[in-house]
């Protein structure tokens, strides 16, 4: 075990104390990042040499192998969000070997294969070569499934877990509609529900529909052509991924006193306030770092229930590239950055 100084300190992100640090700061380890120094659009991301992290109290350093895109990735890149203001790394997906465990920690030891979510949102600084991140927001990665497979997972697959299973209690024979259910976390949250035994009804472009069927969809909504609210009736729970009026007319679909989870933690009082009006209720949710929630993704992965549909890999230094398909919103699955 290796005890070092814990270079956090309150209101930085806890993912990578370094992401922040001028690149000419004292010599010690150094690693490659995906840096910023303003707010933009793709071309903001830069390769920068920064400092390597080291772990404080209870704290894990890995060496990143794999680390996933999110839609929360490109918004705090280019619009002020959680994130203090840039220089920053982002990034909260990552899979990877555990280098130094801190003081305190007893569930790893280095050279030990890893994934997680890093604390969200002040956790961000997995698009580097090393992070350091609390040990209880990793699980071991299953050994049948690869790095990139491992990092697209954390996540999408922790905020379709704590929707449908943590706060909808999602049960066998249940029926569930699945918004965006192509996507990061449609996709992903299909597969949960299917192994939670419920019924499944997902809106996506025709196009992406044998695929989802393929997921073990029963039941899908070309959502270009359909309305959701005219099609779908006495759902039990609906996973809302995209918000505005979806919300509206998704809260008509339920059956009395079904669920609305929102994974947009935005408006939450006009919500909750309309479904009360409709009796059905509603919530919004923002995901955390989560080991049991973890341990749960890594075992349905294991199992092979559980897979991310893998829309392309890029290598750390292309990562503008990633941001720029992954903000086209026409991807299927996830994207991927690879690191080692």
């Amino acid at each position: 075990m290796t005890q070092h100084r814990d270079q956090h300190t309150p209101g930085e992100p806890t993912g990578t104390a370094s992401a922040a640090t001028p690149a000419d700061a004292p010599s010690g380890p150094r690693m490659h990042a995906l840096s910023q120094r303003t707010l933009g659009g793709p071309e903001v991301l830069e390769l920068a040499e920064l400092p390597r992290p080291a772990p404080g109290p209870s704290q894990l350093l890995v060496a990143v192998h794999a680390a996933g895109l999110n839609p929360t990735d490109w918004k705090h890149r280019a619009h002020p969000a959680f994130l203090p203001a840039p220089p920053f790394v982002l990034g909260w997906d990552v899979s990877g070997t555990v280098e130094e465990v801190g003081v305190g920690v007893t569930l790893f030891q280095p050279g030990d294969e890893v994934f997680g979510m890093l604390p969200y949102p002040y956790g961000a600084g997995s698009h580097a070569e090393y992070v350091t991140g609390p040990a209880r927001a990793f699980a071991r990665k299953p050994a049948g499934i690869d790095h990139v497979q491992a990092g697209a997972l954390p996540l999408a697959s922790l905020t379709a877990w704590q929707a449908l299973v943590d706060t909808a209690g999602l049960e066998a024979g249940q029926r569930v509609l699945i918004h965006a259910a192509a996507g990061g976390v449609g996709h992903l949250a299909v597969q949960i529900a299917k192994a939670r035994g419920a019924y499944v009804i997902g809106t996506a472009s025709a196009g992406k529909h044998d695929f989802l069927r393929g997921l073990g969809a029963d039941e899908l909504i070309d959502y270009r052509t359909t309305d959701c609210a005219e099609a779908v009736r006495e759902a039990d729970v609906v996973l809302d991924t995209i918000g505005g009026e979806y919300r509206s007319r998704s809260l008509r679909t339920l059956r009395p006193g079904g669920l609305l989870v929102s994974i947009l933690p935005v408006d939450r009082e006009e919500l909750v306030a309309e479904a009360e009006s409709l009796g059905v209720r509603a919530e919004t949710l923002l995901v955390e770092a989560d080991h049991t929630g973890m341990q749960a993704i890594a075992a349905l992965a294991a199992s092979g229930q559980l897979r991310a549909e893998i829309a392309g890999t890029y290598p750390l230094a292309e990562g503008a590239k990633a941001h720029a398909l992954g903000e086209t919103n026409r991807t299927t699955g996830k994207l991927v950055l690879t690191v080692r």
